[in-house]
């Protein structure tokens, strides 16, 4: 990753003892030639939010943080023990987060795969660090006809949608109508938020071509507009899923969600 430019998911990863993996999974039982669909999922193992502390409260659910990563390989795993007839690509980038020595820190400006420099705020917000590299990668590889990605991305979300609805951003009307049907199908269910241009410029930076942070207002919808500008040119969703990954409190346990809205588009798609 480090010979190909991975520079903004690498960023997050030198904290931590643990190497960073980027795992990319295969399935063509498509018509030969077609484009594949993408699904990308974000995988950071643990998040202690780097130097950007997490409080101690609450961080054991952190384990968590791999929620996206979780969903697009159970979507991926369904899609095939069906034998659905569609090609498909499952991309996760993996780190864990951990403050060190050697720890990226607020200030830094890193380069992304996408050759976009980006400041960094707040190294807690790192899944989209991971996912602007995996995202790019993705579309230049495979060049596939869609791509979604699901992640625990921002507490934003939670304090939006709280733990019911899945948090969907596309800039692509009829993408979007797909995914929003399959949730209503499984009630795997999602809400769209707007992605428009009026909130990019909180993405601003006066040292880098981007801010890794939007501030404090709608930070959920900020956080896909970061994302946005490594999907140009992509028929391209977003998935937040901060709030409904996994129950909360001692007891709390992984949800499955969004698998079975994923599960559902590919049937769609397949047919």
């Amino acid at each position: 990753m480090e010979r190909l430019g991975f520079g903004s998911l690498l960023a997050v990863a030198r904290g931590s003892v643990n190497k960073p993996k980027l795992v990319i999974l295969h399935y063509k039982n498509g018509v030969e030639g077609d484009k594949p669909y993408a699904l990308v999922g974000k995988g950071v193992t643990f998040d202690s939010g780097g130097i950007s502390l997490k409080p101690g409260a609450g961080m054991e659910e952190m384990k968590f943080d791999m929620g996206g990563a979780a969903a697009v390989l159970g979507a991926f795993v369904a899609a095939v023990k069906m034998e659905l007839k569609i090609n498909i690509v499952c991309v996760v980038p993996t780190v864990e987060n951990m403050p060190d020595g050697d720890a990226y820190r607020p200030s830094d400006v890193i380069t992304s795969l996408a050759g976009l420099t980006i400041e960094v705020l707040n190294t807690d917000a790192e899944g989209r660090l991971i996912l602007c590299d995996a995202l790019t990668y993705t579309a230049q590889t495979f060049q596939p006809h869609s791509i979604v990605d699901a992640a625990t991305l921002t507490g934003a979300c939670v304090v939006a949608l709280g733990k019911h609805a899945t948090g969907l951003m596309s800039k692509h009307d009829d993408l979007a109508a797909e995914l929003l049907a399959a949730g209503e199908e499984t009630l795997d269910r999602a809400w769209r938020l707007p992605l428009w241009d009026d909130y990019q410029v909180q993405l601003d930076s006066g040292f880098a071509d981007i801010a890794n942070i939007g501030g404090k207002s709608a930070g959920a919808i900020t956080a896909g507009c970061f994302l946005s500008r490594f999907t140009e040119g992509q028929r391209w969703a977003h998935l937040d899923i901060a709030g409904t990954a996994w129950d909360e409190g001692r007891k709390g346990l992984a949800t499955g969600r969004p698998v079975a809205l994923l599960t559902q588009w590919l049937m769609d798609r397949a047919g």
